[in-house]
């Protein structure tokens, strides 16, 4: 199954239908190289919460997406996107959808808020997916560094992990040895888990923040099979294993359904 991951651009002050269609142009793209499964970085959808001045003007609920994503329906590719999700309770959380064939069939929420003061309420489930006979769970960007909650994941059937991050920090931020730092952590997750482990972040600077980008999907012995070039977006694609299966199940353990994180 090939799969790929879109280090986008970082996106400020950009309308959700102008980051609709930058992932249809990926879409496309996928469509023509056989892609599977196409992984979008965290907050494509309007950005990131944290850093919008009015949070309820980026935010979605989830019954609205099939609309807002329609651009990017196809028979052939399933996309993974972030966005800030608002629930009937007006709630938000730092979420992603899977988007699969027009409906989006399913959405996990960001268990870890990475800032103090997060706007974000934390989620509280470590849901899988399945898409085209691949069962897989989706790490928001901070959630991969807890190997528990890829081990849950891997628990309920999980055979590969997709990370949509956006590691863009403010301009006084030290960005020195982040990306580098999300590389040893998919190689850990993957390595610990034996599931391939996919990460989509953005790339670049703006006024208020720089990113140089971590994107790179890692097999399920943690090779790295390919990365994205530092501080451009680009569209990586890499063929996993067929028949893939998490270590768990290699190894013949009884793959149950764990608590709730």
């Amino acid at each position: 199954m090939k799969v790929a991951a879109y280090q986008s651009p970082l996106l400020r002050g950009q309308s959700i239908d102008a980051a609709v269609e930058l992932v249809r142009e990926q879409v496309a793209q996928c469509e023509a190289q056989g892609v599977a499964i196409l992984c979008c970085p965290e907050g494509i959808l309007g950005g990131l919460a944290d850093y919008v001045d009015r949070p309820a003007d980026i935010a979605i609920e989830a019954a609205e997406l099939d609309a807002v994503l329609a651009p990017i329906a196809s028979d052939r590719v399933s996309t993974i996107l972030g966005f800030t999700e608002i629930d009937a309770r007006g709630r938000l959380f730092n979420a992603a959808a899977v988007f699969h064939k027009g409906s989006v069939i399913g959405v996990q929420r960001k268990l870890h808020p990475a800032i103090n003061r997060s706007v974000y309420d934390a989620g509280d489930t470590a849901e899988v997916f399945t898409v085209d006979g691949l069962t897989f769970g989706i790490l928001i960007c901070c959630d991969s560094n807890f190997p528990e909650v890829a081990r849950t994941m891997v628990l309920r059937g999980a055979a590969a992990l997709f990370v949509p991050t956006n590691n863009g920090l403010p301009l006084d931020r030290n960005h020195t040895g982040v990306a580098a730092d999300a590389r040893r952590v998919d190689v850990s997750r993957a390595s610990e888990s034996g599931v391939p482990v996919i990460r989509a972040d953005v790339a670049g600077r703006n006024s208020e923040l720089a990113c140089a980008g971590s994107s790179a999907i890692v097999d399920r012995h943690g090779v790295v099979l390919c990365a994205a070039p530092p501080s451009s977006p680009a569209l990586i694609v890499a063929e996993l294993a067929t028949g893939l299966s998490s270590r768990a199940e290699r190894r013949g353990d009884t793959i149950a359904a764990s608590r709730s994180l």
